[in-house]
Formats: structure tokens, sequence, C-alpha cells
């Protein structure tokens, strides 16, 4: 586990280039206040590093929403939510779903959502975005 004493309580690995999650991301960014509590860290960008992530790559990051809590515990799916919403004082948007069954629900729908997300955009399927930005990643080298 890296980073030693980081100052961030969670950091969400996002994608930029989704409308839908730079909607969510500005609205958590005006909600943690500049208190630093959220790091927010934009996998699309061509600074994005996996080593400085848990070696989280970009088509993993790509696949579901990825966060990663101050020691280092990699989280993702609904859970990612249910702890930047409680980190932020909003825990109970997403309380219902520490309910087991409720939870596993939840994931299910978010699992549709993150198969569907790019193309709902207006953007390729996931394996043809991956493609496009190993090809962008490579050419900077």
């Amino acid at each position: 586990m890296s980073n030693n004493n980081p100052s961030y309580e969670i950091k969400l690995l996002y994608d930029g280039e989704c409308p839908f999650c730079l909607k969510e991301v500005n609205f958590l960014k005006k909600k943690d206040n500049n208190r630093g509590k959220v790091a927010f860290v934009d996998i699309s960008s061509p600074d994005y590093c996996p080593a400085d992530n848990e070696n989280i790559d970009y088509a993993t990051a790509m696949g579901k929403i990825h966060a990663i809590m101050a020691d280092g515990t990699i989280i993702t799916n609904v859970e990612v939510f249910r702890r930047v919403y409680e980190i932020l004082g909003m825990g109970w948007i997403y309380a219902i779903t520490k309910i087991p069954v409720i939870g596993w629900f939840a994931d299910q729908i978010y699992g549709i959502w993150a198969k569907y997300r790019l193309q709902l955009s207006g953007r390729p399927n996931l394996a043809k975005v991956i493609q496009e930005k190993e090809k962008a990643f490579c050419a900077t080298k």
C-alpha cells in the first residue's frame, strides 16, 4: 500500500471524458468545498499514472468506478459512492445500500450502468475507448 500520510480520506478515480461522470464529480467537488477530503483523479488525463493509484490501470478503472481509501484499500461499485457521500456529510443518500439485499441490487444496477455509460454518452464501446487511449499513450512516449 502506498502514500504513508495522504491528506485526503478517499481518492476518487473518474473518467474526465464522460459527461455524466463530470457532472457528478463537479457536484462532489462543490460539496468538498476545497477541504481536500476527496482527491479527484481523472483517469483520462495523459498524466494519469497507475503507480500513483495502487496500480489501477486505465482499462480496469474504465470498467467500473474505483476509489482508494487513505490507507490504500481499493473499493469499487456503489461502495465508492457510499463512502464519498459519507465523507462529504451526505451519507444518508446512499445509507439504504448498506442493507445487504439492497446493496447487492444497487451494485447490479450500477453494473448495467457501467457497461452502457459510454454508449449513453455517445462514445464508442469500452474496448474501442481503451484501444484509442492506448494509441494516444504510445504516441506520447
